[in-house]
Formats: structure tokens, sequence, C-alpha cells
């Protein structure tokens, strides 16, 4: 399975949890997520790939300074169109960029890393699958919605899992 065809699989799962969930939902507090919502979550996912597209033409990627859209986060069906814009988007070359970051609260000093297109996709791929982990928690707080098992959970996971009850 291409690198792309798997972030479909997770953008499709997390895109019918959102569908499932009222607007009031999306946006309700959960104090099992020390007080974000469900939609701050799925804004913070989606944004991590828009910014990926965005460096993807300048050939620098910085994650520390993407804009941090409200509307996604208070509304589902921006969320759920941003999804979609992200999964008509993924399929570009791989190329070489710079991921810039800074790691540090205490200083402005930014490192230059270098990285290509194909490896931050697996870096996003990765972050969607943690904090889906967190976005279950918070629908199981705030509603009955039942979600497919494997819901944030990591594919190595998911076969090792497979692999020890063969073995059991």
């Amino acid at each position: 399975m291409k690198l792309q065809q798997s972030v479909y699989a997770i953008m499709d799962q997390l895109e019918a949890s959102v569908n499932e969930l009222t607007n009031s939902q999306f946006c309700e507090r959960v104090d099992t997520l020390s007080g974000a919502s469900v939609g701050q979550h799925v804004r913070h996912v989606v944004e991590m790939f828009v910014c990926l597209k965005e460096g993807y033409i300048t050939g620098i990627v910085n994650y520390e300074k993407r804009k941090r859209d409200v509307e996604i986060e208070t509304s589902k069906e921006t969320a759920i169109s941003v999804m979609t814009t992200i999964k008509a988007g993924l399929e570009n070359e791989n190329r070489q960029l710079v991921l810039e970051a800074g790691f540090d609260e205490n200083s402005h000093e930014v490192n230059r890393i270098p990285t290509n297109y194909f490896r931050e996709i697996a870096y996003n791929l990765e972050h969607a699958i943690h904090h889906m982990a967190l976005i279950k928690i918070g629908i199981c707080q705030i509603s009955k919605i039942q979600l497919p098992e494997g819901y944030g959970v990591a594919s190595s996971t998911i076969k090792y899992r497979k692999e020890s009850q063969v073995h059991s």
C-alpha cells in the first residue's frame, strides 16, 4: 500500500467519525482532553497536512508557524472540507525539503533539518494516528458513536496484535 493510501484511509476514518458528531459535540470541551475539544484535535491534525502542502511549494516546512484556523475546530463541515482537500492534494512527487523548528520554548533559534516530502507525510500520518487516539477518548466521553476497531492505533500495533493472537 502506498504511503498516500494509508493517509487516505486514516483521513476517511477521521472524517467518518467527525461526520457522526453533532457540531455541538465537535466543539464541546472535554475534561479528559485537558479541556480541549475533539474539534481542536482535528484542527491540529489537518493543519499539519496543510502546512506540509504549503511547505512542499516553498521547500521549507515549519509546523510551528502554521495557521491556527478556529473555523476548522468550530465547524465540522469546514474540517471535513479541509480533509477532502488534503486527500486530493497528496499525490506529489517526493522531493527534498527543509524542516524548520525551534524545539525550545525559551529560544528563538531555528533548527534547519534536511527532510523530504515522503518522510513528512509519514510523520503526519503517525501524528494523525496519535491524535486520533486522543480524539477517540474525547468521542467516547461525549457520544455513543461506535468507532471502528483500530481507530487511533498504529498499523504496526495492529499487525503485532494480530500476530500475537495467531501465536497464542
